[in-house]
């Protein structure tokens, strides 16, 4: 076959799946459709896939099922998903952990850019930075300060090494110049247990874990690290207003397929999510887990993700934090 028959049948091709593409849209899904979620059930990323899940079920004549597939920091999930036939049948429910482990793990069974298709950013929830009610700090200024002057003495929990709310601490560490000591441990519930019974003195938690307790009075509320103020906390500053322009570290959840699959099929998963989230109750169930709504079209998720992935990339080198394999 010479090049030009090669290029006729390839412009044959895409003019066929032009013409299938909207037929191809109407009858998804006619099975059930597998929703791959990469940490183990009750997790956050676990709980926002059943929400939108069960929404995405009441529209359509088929159901979502969901495939709990936790193991090596959410990569043995990653890989089943990007490894499954591109037919639209197999989505996952991704977070922040597919931008932090292109650069945490040396090497991984995928490319986190290349083996999917983006479908839609679902939402984001800001990290709260907390200290424990002794620390004689009000403000990140008033925090900042203290650690400067007592370098090597303020110790910060976090969920574990390589998590998000360990590079965020990181992160502030290394813009404010701080010199505050990372003490890890095996979730985010003990991490707090940590800080409220002052074994550490200071955490960037997420909303869900640290509302609660600022609203008890029981760890201190210092700043937000979303660019703007959030609607769950609106009286309180941000990092980046607070003397640190740009700051952001948000944990943040999506939906990706395998790459190659249909366009078509994308686009009905993206406008049908859309959808979903505009919904009074879906909304107030994300609230329930510190997140807001987000949204936006494949080619903007694509693009939030590489620019993801290049900041926790200079997060991990910041922090000096060592391969996971």
């Amino acid at each position: 076959m010479n090049v030009g028959d090669k290029t006729a049948r390839a412009v044959f091709g895409l003019t066929l799946l032009g013409f299938a593409g909207p037929a191809l849209s109407q009858s998804y899904p006619n099975k059930p459709v597998r929703m791959i979620v990469a940490f183990a059930p009750g997790g956050g990323t676990d709980i926002v896939g059943r929400i939108v899940g069960q929404k995405l079920a009441a529209k359509w004549p088929q159901p979502v099922v969901i495939d709990n597939r936790p193991g090596a920091g959410s990569t043995v999930g990653t890989a089943m998903t990007a490894k499954a036939p591109p037919d639209g049948y197999t989505i996952s429910m991704t977070s922040m952990s597919h931008a932090i482990n292109a650069t945490l793990y040396r090497t991984l069974p995928y490319d986190s850019i290349r083996d999917f298709e983006p479908i839609i950013l679902v939402a984001r929830a800001p990290n709260v930075l907390v200290v424990h009610p002794s620390v004689a700090a009000h403000t990140v200024k008033d925090l900042v300060a203290l650690a400067k002057a007592r370098p090597g003495q303020l110790n910060f929990s976090s969920s574990g090494t390589g998590g998000v709310s360990h590079l965020s601490a990181e992160w502030l560490n290394a813009v404010a110049r701080m010199d505050m000591l990372h003490v890890p441990y095996k979730g985010a519930g003990p991490a707090m247990s940590a800080l409220l019974g002052g074994e550490v003195q200071v955490m960037m938690a997420t909303t869900p874990v640290s509302l609660p307790q600022i609203k008890a009075n029981r760890v201190r509320g210092i700043a937000i690290s979303s660019l703007l103020r959030s609607p769950l906390a609106p009286g309180m500053p941000t990092i980046a207003e607070s003397g640190f322009p740009g700051f952001e570290t948000d944990t943040w959840y999506g939906m990706l397929a395998p790459a190659g699959t249909p366009a078509a099929i994308v686009r009905r998963l993206n406008a049908d999510t859309s959808r979903a989230l505009e919904l009074p109750d879906l909304k107030a169930a994300l609230e329930q887990q510190g997140a807001q709504p987000a949204g936006g079209s494949p080619d903007e998720f694509r693009r939030f993700i590489q620019t993801e992935t290049e900041k926790w990339a200079k997060a991990i080198r910041v922090a000096k934090v060592p391969s996971a394999n």
